[in-house]
């Protein structure tokens, strides 16, 4: 039979895990949190088990708009206090015989143990016990799902209910949404993915080996997919498989290509280019002022309200807060070489090249208020803030590019 500890050897044992030092702060504890991409106000709540009501008033937040990088207070909850019962009165006692009469051995002396070591071990398996819900383990899915996207989705948080890479679902979807995540809207019906790669509707006429090496990936990846029941030996000629026109094909670590048909570089030298953009396309060559390349907000919030720069979506701007028809001002001296509605989901567009090879760019603007070759300074309004286009809420989308560098983080440069 296992030999119980003593008592003194349990007070020992409860001492050294009360001193033992823990991962998460103390409760009540105040700690400062610095905001990560991604992370919104109510995910910070249920990280820190607070509400959001609560983070709003210790950071005195007018909206519940985050942006990286930003301070916030986060105080933990406190312990609730316990009640205690009186003490009972003292027992009358007897001496202890010399030699007390053995015990009788537990049926289970294992439990006892357990319990006499970590008596909160005994509530946990009741309270467990009592437990009519049972956890069933998820087995792997390698069917495709209809997802039909709800009100407050968007691109990031689909992706993360899945369990997939946000690019996942905008390549499996590019027959919906058109390599753009703007389009995304409630009601809209999604096809996604059992694992990370892409969705290809086949067409009449095509290879396994074009397809495949088109995805970078081999042949074998598609044809052996579960999901795609398909079989070598009755697939044929690899350049003529029997696979029939519409089929949806899962293939596994597919790589895709965004295409850039939104916004083209747009500069003073050549703005027509961008004719098929929209008709705000100006069609001459300008001269003008040329900028400073210190690059200064364009609105006065500093605040997310939609998509991060997250080049994996295709999304290669930030996307800033503020209230309908707040000013949008011009974030570095140039001359505007596109001003007016864009066909291809951003809107009401106004685009200033600020020479040595840098535009900025300005989306889903409520207005307009700049001409094509007029010459502007930072600071100057050339719009106000809206939702036109494929806008989800009042918000402003703001690109910065570069000859040298391409499309480049706005937060590496905005001062």
């Amino acid at each position: 039979m296992p030999q119980l500890p003593s008592p003194e050897a349990v007070a020992a044992q409860a001492t050294e895990d009360a001193a033992a030092p823990a991962d998460a702060p103390a409760p009540g504890a105040e700690i400062e949190h610095t905001v990560a991409s991604g992370e919104t106000l109510s995910k910070l709540a249920t990280k820190y088990k607070v509400s959001a009501g609560e983070i709003r008033d210790w950071n005195q937040l007018k909206s519940d708009n985050l942006f990286v990088g930003q301070k916030l207070i986060i105080k933990t909850a406190a312990p609730a206090t316990e009640q205690t019962a009186p003490p009972a009165p003292a027992a009358e006692t007897t001496p202890a015989p010399e030699t007390p009469a053995p015990a009788p051995a537990p049926a289970d002396s294992t439990v006892l143990l357990l319990q006499a070591a970590h008596p909160a071990a005994q509530n946990d398996a009741i309270r467990r016990d009592t437990d009519l819900d049972t956890v069933v383990p998820m087995r792997a899915r390698k069917e495709i799902l209809n997802y039909t996207v709800q009100q407050g989705d968007n691109l990031f948080s689909i992706a993360e209910r899945f369990n997939l890479r946000p690019e996942t679902v905008l390549w499996s979807n590019r027959y919906t949404l058109g390599d753009d995540p703007h389009f995304l809207y409630p009601g809209q019906e999604l096809l996604i993915s059992p694992v990370d790669g892409i969705l290809h509707r086949w067409s009449a006429g095509e290879g396994l080996n074009g397809v495949a090496e088109y995805y970078q990936v081999s042949p074998d990846a598609i044809v052996n997919y579960p999901g795609n029941y398909l079989s070598a030996e009755t697939l044929g000629d690899y350049s003529s498989p029997n696979i029939p026109p519409g089929t949806m094909l899962v293939v596994p670590g597919g790589v895709g290509k965004f295409t850039d048909w939104r916004t083209p570089r747009i500069t003073r030298e050549e703005p027509a280019k961008a004719v098929n953009v929209g008709p705000g396309a100006c069609t001459e060559s300008y001269d003008g002022v040329v900028g400073t390349l210190n690059f200064r907000w364009p609105v006065d919030s500093h605040t997310l309200s939609g998509y991060d720069f997250a080049p994996s979506a295709n999304h290669f701007g930030i996307d800033l807060g503020g209230e309908m028809g707040d000013p949008v001002r011009a974030s570095d001296h140039g001359v505007i070489v596109y001003a007016g509605w864009n066909d291809w989901g951003y809107g009401n567009m106004v685009v200033v090249d600020h020479g040595s090879g840098w535009q900025s760019l300005y989306a889903h603007l409520a207005e307009v208020d700049v001409v094509c070759g007029q010459e502007v300074y930072a600071g100057d309004v050339i719009g106000s803030m809206g939702d036109t286009g494929a806008a989800e809420g009042v918000h402003l989308h703001f690109e910065l590019r570069s000859d040298e560098y391409g499309r480049v983080n706005p937060w590496d440069f905005l001062q």
